[in-house]
């Protein structure tokens, strides 16, 4: 896997200084209330598994799987809903767990949806950044870092299911996705 990495952009020692420093600054932002903490499948599981430990709060945990890339690199533009929320979210305040936001489709999107059922407020919490590809204005409220417009993979972001599992976050080879 490693060798189909052409550049790593983020560390595995950067994401845990991320981790840390974005749970230090939620945990202050939401000092006093009780949120509920959503990730986006499948992409945000490590993130939101070592950010959530340097949330010093109580939250609530619950997962959608949403997607708006149906194979291959470039976002579809037509996000889909695959599995919801498991608890209500009316009156709550949630914050969306996310491995990245590129083109925001997915994000602008899911955020209209908790609105509408009431969320008392919906923050975005992100890993990477990648303005570049933005396709809505949209930034994020906690960003760990923002990268540029190229097709990375790793620490739970994959290309065709793999790479998910690198502990850091790297380009990969276009060679790789051009010939798939």
């Amino acid at each position: 896997m490693h060798k189909d990495i052409a550049d790593i952009l983020v560390s595995e020692q950067d994401i845990a200084t991320i981790c840390k420093d974005l749970g230090a600054q939620i945990t202050n932002d939401y000092a006093g209330t009780r949120p509920v903490l959503v990730g986006l499948l499948k992409g945000c599981v490590p993130f939101m598994s070592d950010l959530a430990k340097h949330i010093d709060l109580y939250v609530d945990i619950d997962y959608m799987s949403v997607s708006s890339y149906h194979g291959g690199i470039s976002s579809s533009g037509d996000v889909k809903i695959k599995k919801d929320l498991d608890m209500p979210i009316s009156g709550r305040d949630i914050l969306i767990v996310e491995d990245i936001v590129d083109t925001a489709n997915t994000i602008v999107t899911i955020m209209k949806l908790f609105e509408h059922r009431g969320a008392k407020s919906v923050k975005i919490c992100t890993l990477l950044d990648k303005p570049g590809g933005r396709q809505h204005h949209f930034i994020p409220d906690y960003i760990g870092k923002t990268i540029p417009k190229a097709f990375v993979v790793g620490y739970g972001l994959d290309y065709d299911e793999l790479y998910r599992n690198l502990p850091y976050v790297g380009i990969l080879k276009p060679e790789i996705y051009r010939t798939s």
